[in-house]
């Protein structure tokens, strides 16, 4: 167990301690939200099926996003790992699925029979397009329900929209949202002493993510075509720019203040603080700037702009990241046998997450662990 040293005082012990989770092994999003609940302190246990052929690359079953957990394996077709299961529900907290509609049912573990086995468990869904609808079975991935949701037409330049990575839809639109709702759920269950369904779908969460530039369409404030709002690029003092050895400066001085701290360090006394909203006046502006700071190195615009309020950063790549001096101070990164990986967060000013080793475990060590344990 490797304590996260992010606050000097307090106990060791997650938030969330004594949770008992049970993750049904999936993709992506829910073993990034499973992660997250195992990183606040909660007791997940991951059940992975049996099978003689490798997972999917994305199921990250050995990555990063599995730590924390104990696993077992269980054959979820065989009468005798079914009454495993079984056993287990009733001592759970939270059951976490990311198959598609109907498979948790065909298995014999639907909401009706895990909640008649246990009524104070959180049923816990993740799917892409959500429980019902006509897409409700499809198949799909981050990149789908970014589009179906509207959201990745309004990101990118131009001439096309760019993929976000998977960040936005799994991780942002799905796991968090997941991992929000297992908390809202138990929140709900002090009070009323009933579990319920979770019904999380990455393209509601997506949706709802997008609700900030849904507001600015409806009050007039992002009316240009891709690439020529505030926020997507269009605007100069919202912009990427290459450096003179390719790399590139992130420039966010939006706030007048800002900006013309901005100005002063590019040494621009031609443009006024008036200028910036005028729009006819943006793609001048752009030039401009990208003129200067094709004039120096990133790391020598680093230099120039350290310490002012221009609001201006340098592109840096993962592997430098881990060197910068601020999240070296905030211990961003926490050493994980011979790698760094993210520390993790929010951070608390009592309870002190940590990261735990992924171990492998049996069922029944955990139904005894879980049978002497006391209620969170």
């Amino acid at each position: 167990m490797l304590p996260f040293d992010g606050v000097r005082e307090g106990v060791r012990m997650g938030p969330l301690a004594n949770l008992r989770v049970i993750e049904l092994g999936g993709l992506g999003p829910a073993p990034f939200s499973a992660m997250m609940l195992a990183d606040m302190g909660a007791d997940v246990v991951c059940v992975e099926r049996k099978s003689d052929t490798p997972l999917d690359f994305l199921s990250d079953t050995d990555g990063f996003m599995a730590r924390g957990r104990r696993r077992i394996v269980l054959d979820l077709k065989d009468t005798k790992d079914q009454a495993h299961l079984r056993a287990l529900l009733h001592h759970a907290d939270v059951l976490m699925e990311g198959f598609r509609p109907g498979v948790m049912e065909r298995l014999g573990f639907g909401p009706d029979v895990c909640l008649a086995t246990n009524p104070r468990l959180i049923y816990a869904r993740m799917t892409g397009w959500g429980q019902d609808g006509p897409m409700a079975r499809q198949p799909g991935h981050d990149i789908n329900y970014l589009a179906l949701s509207g959201t990745l037409d309004m990101i990118g330049d131009a001439q096309r929209p760019v993929i976000p990575l998977n960040l936005l839809g799994d991780f942002g639109g799905g796991g968090m949202y997941l991992a929000f709702g297992i908390v809202c759920a138990l929140l709900e269950r002090t009070r009323s002493g009933k579990g319920q369904v979770i019904d999380a779908a990455i393209v509601d969460g997506v949706a709802s993510l997008s609700i900030f530039i849904h507001g600015l369409m409806a009050a007039g404030q992002w009316q240009a075509p891709r690439g020529g709002n505030i926020l997507d690029g269009g605007a100069p003092f919202y912009a990427l720019y290459e450096t003179s050895d390719h790399r590139h400066m992130a420039v966010g001085a939006i706030e007048s203040k800002f900006f013309a701290s901005l100005l002063a360090k590019l040494n621009l006394s031609e443009i006024s603080l008036s200028d910036q909203w005028e729009r006819a006046g943006w793609p001048d502006m752009r030039r401009r700037f990208q003129s200067i700071f094709a004039k120096r190195t990133r790391d020598e615009w680093q230099k120039v702009f350290e310490g002012s309020e221009a609001c201006v950063s340098p592109v840096l790549t993962l592997e430098e990241a881990k060197n910068d001096p601020q999240n070296i101070a905030r211990k961003l990164f926490a050493t994980v046998g011979a790698h760094l990986e993210a520390a993790p967060a929010p951070r608390f000013s009592r309870s002190v997450p940590e990261i735990k080793e992924t171990s492998d475990d049996t069922i029944e060590a955990v139904l005894e662990r879980w049978a002497h344990a006391s209620d969170p």
